[in-house]
């Protein structure tokens, strides 16, 4: 797991971080905006992530969207990322395809002299 996503904050920290109350965090948790890692015991751990997240949903709160739109914001801006993800992947894909075509046209292609035999007429030969 990348050290960023690696929860280790308590709520009290990640509060703290995020700008906002603890109570806050309980709330975005109980509205699916947030879904901070568990100890055994039960007690919330936020990782960078996390924070980052809290942060988003703060900027966007302050501008004016209840957590319904917020929530909505977060699922459309996920989407858009896995979709600008897929398209780089098939970007990717393509030009490889497109190299690898080229790459097989270079090898049946022949030299135009060894590949061009001039047809004369008999009648033209006399």
């Amino acid at each position: 797991m990348p050290e960023y996503e690696q929860a280790v904050y308590v709520i009290s920290v990640a509060a703290e971080l995020a700008g906002v109350h603890p109570q806050t965090l309980r709330i975005y948790e109980r509205k699916g905006l947030v879904e901070p890692g568990r100890t055994r015991g039960g007690s919330r751990r936020y990782s960078d992530a996390d924070i980052a997240l809290l942060r988003r949903i703060q900027d966007l709160t302050n501008e004016g969207l209840n957590l319904a739109g917020v929530k909505k914001v977060l699922q459309l801006e996920g989407e858009l990322d896995a979709a600008r993800a897929r398209l780089r992947e098939l970007e990717e894909r393509s030009a490889e395809e497109v190299d690898r075509v080229h790459r097989q046209y270079r090898r049946d292609l022949v030299p135009l002299r060894q590949a061009v035999v001039l047809y004369r007429d008999e009648q033209q030969r006399r």
